[in-house]
């Protein structure tokens, strides 16, 4: 049986164990989309999970749609990105920047262009933005030309072409949680009437260029991609035929040989078993709500290859030492994911430094 502590190859990194730290969205980069002073301490803090999934880069202006958000696309940039996987890289660690354009989850408020947000089509997610003056309900967004969405395939390229030179082991590919890629897999989304609206073979057109840009600019064994079947994220409504969608986007991503298949998994078993057959290398499945205690469960089953973990990973820096040794867990503070500097940033316990300060 495998466990959790075996070591794995992923692409070109030899992994000490079949951890992740997943994405997470923090809220602490500068205006001008360069990281903040702190993010080489925050990353570097948790290294013992092996691979570090970043926090969403836009790959493009319009890709950015929450407040304080990191970019890639630009030489500051890179400049900026090269001191935090330098650091994740001494601790031990290895990295992949998550490739993130929102779509239209986004609100002009929040960028430094102002410009209307973009999507698959003219529909509003009909969910609220939280931007710096409160809630406002997410705008209508501008509909895509074809060739606009052909212009952001090569945004992405650019992009992880950006990330390998800043010194990142890879990049994830964000197709999930209801940000552009994943609208175009929903037909309360995606209206449109070229050949990238319609059949699912055409609504998963966008996401197979995407992914094979990238591929074809960095390696596949540099590139990973994350997906969420059915989780409604963003006012998404896949429809029924959400199964055969995923089905057919993951049997066309097997022909590209990516890294990896990161699947945010709601509940489906019989999707997640079908997509383990298909998909012929490491899979990570992160389960929504699953209980610190489970962590192992679906890589002892065979279901997954690696256990990406979340929020617990935010509040525990020294995640790896707690789950070897059945240590207590900090609690997340919730109220601290967003607000900017050290606080629930760089700032939690290790079992270390409570043992020191008894």
């Amino acid at each position: 049986m495998t466990s959790i502590w075996d070591p794995i190859t992923v692409g070109r990194m030899h992994l000490k164990n079949r951890l992740a730290m997943a994405p997470m969205t923090r809220s602490r980069a500068h205006a001008d989309g360069t990281p903040g002073e702190l993010a080489a301490e925050y990353y570097a803090q948790r290294a013992t999970l092996g691979l570090l999934i970043s926090e969403g880069v836009q790959p493009s202006d319009d890709g950015q749609g929450y407040l304080n958000t990191p970019g890639i696309y630009r030489d500051d940039h890179v400049r900026s990105w090269q001191p935090v996987l330098s650091a994740v890289h001494a601790a031990g660690g290895s990295m992949f920047l998550q490739l993130m354009h929102v779509g239209r989850m986004s609100h002009a408020d929040n960028t430094p262009h102002h410009r209307q947000p973009v999507a698959p089509s003219a529909i509003t997610p009909g969910v609220a933005m939280f931007t710096p003056t409160g809630m406002q309900p997410a705008p209508i967004p501008r509909a895509l030309s074809t060739d606009e969405v052909r212009q952001t395939v090569a945004d992405f390229r650019a992009a992880a072409a950006a990330a390998i030179r800043a010194g990142a082991d890879g990049v994830e590919i964000h197709a999930a949680n209801g940000y552009l890629l994943h609208q175009f897999f929903a037909p309360n989304a995606n209206e449109r009437t070229d050949e990238y609206g319609g059949q699912i073979e055409n609504r998963a057109r966008f996401a197979l260029e995407v992914a094979a840009a990238v591929a074809d600019e960095i390696g596949g064994d540099r590139t990973g991609i994350r997906i969420s079947p059915g989780t409604g994220s963003g006012g998404l409504e896949e429809g029924p035929e959400t199964n055969d969608l995923y089905r057919y986007l993951v049997a066309e991503l097997a022909k590209l040989d990516l890294a990896y298949v990161h699947l945010l998994h709601t509940g489906d078993e019989s999707l997640l078993s079908d997509l383990r057959e298909a998909w012929p290398n490491t899979l990570l499945v992160l389960r929504a709500g699953r209980d610190r205690h489970d962590v192992q469960i679906d890589v002892e089953a065979g279901l997954a290859d690696m256990a990406p973990i979340g929020s617990w990973a935010l509040a525990n820096p020294d995640i790896v030492a707690r789950l070897k040794h059945g240590a207590e867990f900090n609690e997340p503070d919730r109220t601290t994911f967003y607000a900017g500097g050290a606080g629930g940033y760089t700032d939690y316990s290790t079992i270390a430094s409570a043992v020191s300060a008894a």
